[in-house]
């Protein structure tokens, strides 16, 4: 699936997936007003194998396809990643 992910200009580490050409104006108002105008970050074909920083690749497709947007909020502090994780 083509994604882009947007970050919020109000909220640091706070990104947005949405399908590649989805109209952000859509989206739960609450969540609009929230997260800002939203500045595209990147664009991606995302599949399940991908690897991602904080979630898994599936995880994020699933909310895209139930919801139509997948909101990564920065993890808590003193939480590792999933990267961490790893090592």
């Amino acid at each position: 699936m083509l994604v882009d992910v947007f970050r919020s200009p109000r909220k640091p580490d706070t990104y947005l997936y949405l399908p590649k050409g989805a109209d952000f104006q859509t989206l739960p108002q609450a969540l609009q007003q929230t997260f800002g105008r939203p500045e595209l970050a990147l664009s991606l074909n995302l599949t399940p194998e991908r690897r991602l920083a904080q979630h898994r690749a599936p995880e994020v497709l699933e909310a895209l396809e139930n919801q139509g947007f997948f909101l990564q909020l920065p993890p808590p502090p003193g939480a590792a990643s999933d990267e961490t994780a790893l090592c």
